[in-house]
């Protein structure tokens, strides 16, 4: 079938908006109309260089839309299902999925191939040529081909521009806090870095009880977006936060601190480990790039103070869980999706809501297809 994709065609080039050919789903595929896909900092990563991808790609893990075909063998999903993209796909059956760890599912080792599970080809075609998909979804576009695994059947009635954010941002923010950061009522946590990650972990610190939160950001917009979705204090760097962490808690420190940073780097990590208190744990959930291989810690503060320095992918969610349970909160108003949205875009406006973005202006962009 013909559609239209976004495709970076070379790193550090514009996103290119153009008709594409779909090949129809293959044995545990889905054919998707995608609706909504947002404009995560992860698919700059790739444009950029920082995460490397398979050229041609056509962008986009984090959406949500409506099945329309399936094929041979799937028997999860029907035309008709609403659904939501995992970034990170889920067999169910792996030692990682079957002990409760989905963000680590085998079929992850599949991502950076860019070739599809089933046969190891692609199912996307422009300009005489196969193009790969980011994350095996490919969201920037108006319909993709993406096995079953990836897919989660979210109810009818929920909107499905707000769901797109719950298939990266917002799992992986809320889980930085809640399932990686393990924050418990009464503690002081640090988020350095409020975009769409670092909001999602305010408001995952917030209902997990935190007692203060301190969002830390130069921009003074999302500053101010932090306090209005549950942070209590707001710093313009992590020298300032330090500061304000020391007279907060008589010298303790955090107990908990995040990094969701647009582009995250060595140098960056003692400082940020600095914000928090004996046993405290501090969370690296930003991407660096892939080329960077040095640290610089103060090795002895970290063993004697006990400090926990934790990686983290998709939050340590359960996608299939994880997802519906985040938009039951939603639903529930505990969590607030709406203001995470900060501009709406037309397919054909990707590299504006990419400028946007590296700009400071978005919390989070949204592509609504078909507009």
């Amino acid at each position: 079938m013909h559609s239209r994709a976004a495709i970076l065609w070379e790193t550090g080039q514009p996103w290119s908006v153009e008709d594409v050919d779909l090949d129809p789903p293959k044995e545990q595929e889905v054919l998707v109309r995608m609706v909504a896909s947002g404009l995560c900092h992860s698919d700059d990563h790739g444009r950029t260089g920082d995460m490397p991808m398979v050229l041609p790609v056509v962008g986009g893990h984090e959406g949500s839309g409506v099945v329309e075909e399936v094929g041979p063998g799937v028997t999860t999903l029907h035309p008709g299902d609403h659904v939501v993209t995992s970034y990170i796909p889920s067999c169910g059956r792996c030692p990682a999925c079957s002990t409760g760890h989905q963000n680590l599912c085998d079929l992850g080792r599949f991502l950076m191939t860019g070739k599809m599970i089933v046969d190891g080809g692609r199912r996307v075609h422009a300009r005489g040529t196969e193009v790969s998909t980011m994350s095996l979804l490919g969201t920037f576009a108006e319909h993709a081909v993406v096995h079953e695994a990836s897919l989660v059947k979210i109810d009818d009635d929920i909107p499905l521009d707000l769901a797109a954010l719950v298939g990266c941002g917002v799992t992986t923010g809320w889980g930085s806090a809640v399932y990686v950061g393990k924050v418990r009522p009464g503690e002081v946590v640090v988020v350095v870095g409020v975009g769409g990650l670092g909001i999602a972990a305010v408001q995952g610190a917030r209902l997990a009880g935190a007692d203060q939160i301190i969002a830390v950001d130069p921009v003074a917009f999302k500053r101010e977006t932090a306090l209005k979705l549950g942070a209590t204090d707001t710093a313009e760097s992590m020298e300032q936060a330090k500061e304000l962490v020391v007279e907060r808690t008589r010298g303790r420190l955090a107990d908990v601190a995040i990094l969701t940073v647009g582009v995250a780097h060595g140098d960056m990590i003692a400082p940020f480990l600095a914000l928090v208190a004996k046993n405290g744990r501090a969370v690296v959930t930003a991407i660096t790039p892939h080329t960077e291989r040095t640290v610089e810690i103060p090795l002895m503060e970290f063993t004697l103070w006990q400090k926990q320095l934790l990686g983290n992918t998709f939050g340590a969610a359960n996608p299939r869980a994880d997802i519906p349970m985040l938009l039951r909160l939603w639903q529930h108003g505990h969590l607030d999706l709406e203001s995470m949205v900060t501009t709406r875009y037309p397919l054909t406006e990707v590299n504006t809501g990419y400028a946007d973005l590296l700009s400071g202006r978005n919390i989070r962009g949204l592509l609504v297809h078909g507009s």
